[in-house]
């Protein structure tokens, strides 16, 4: 395993802890919901690491394009689950992150059996980096309404345009 897929493992391992300070914070601004923030920044710096080493050490491995995007999306979801659980983020904004990801997960699935490893495109990395900034911004100042509005609008809008544009450039995967 190489040193890039190690760190992306660090990430998943870092969302229970992220889990439990954000449910012992209930929301409100106090230590915990401070030290899950912290947590969320250092997974969320994991990304952009293992992305690095992964590119300047020549470590870009099938199994590596398929954890890094996984562990993002557990990590992001499991922060919108908590905002979803607090009445803070509307339950639709949410299944919508949830259907765009089970989608390109699908037709990520669909090439593989064809051969064909789809890693992430420019849109879905600049939606993670914007959700993954957003989120974090939205854990500092949770009891900001308008905030939390900015945010989730931010999210949608980079999740509908990046699955739109994950099934345009791959749509001859579909297809036998």
């Amino acid at each position: 395993m190489t040193l890039a897929s190690k760190i992306t493992l660090i990430r998943v391992a870092f969302i229970p802890i992220y889990m439990v300070f954000m449910y012992l914070g209930a929301g409100a601004p106090n230590v915990w919901t401070w030290l899950a923030l912290a947590v969320f920044i250092v997974a969320s710096i994991t990304d952009y690491i293992d992305g690095q080493i992964a590119r300047k050490k020549n470590q870009v491995s099938d199994f590596g394009k398929f954890l890094d995007p996984l562990a993002d999306k557990l990590l992001v979801i499991s922060a919108m689950c908590m905002f979803c659980e607090w009445g803070m983020m509307p339950a639709w904004a949410l299944m919508l992150v949830l259907a765009r990801e089970f989608s390109v997960t699908g037709l990520r699935l669909i090439a593989v059996g064809k051969g064909n490893v789809i890693a992430a495109g420019w849109s879905g990395k600049v939606k993670t980096a914007a959700t993954m900034i957003g989120l974090c911004v939205w854990m500092a100042f949770p009891t900001t309404e308008i905030l939390g509005q900015l945010v989730t609008a931010v999210i949608v809008v980079t999740t509908i345009y990046s699955g739109i544009e994950y099934f345009i450039r791959n749509w001859n995967s579909l297809w036998d």
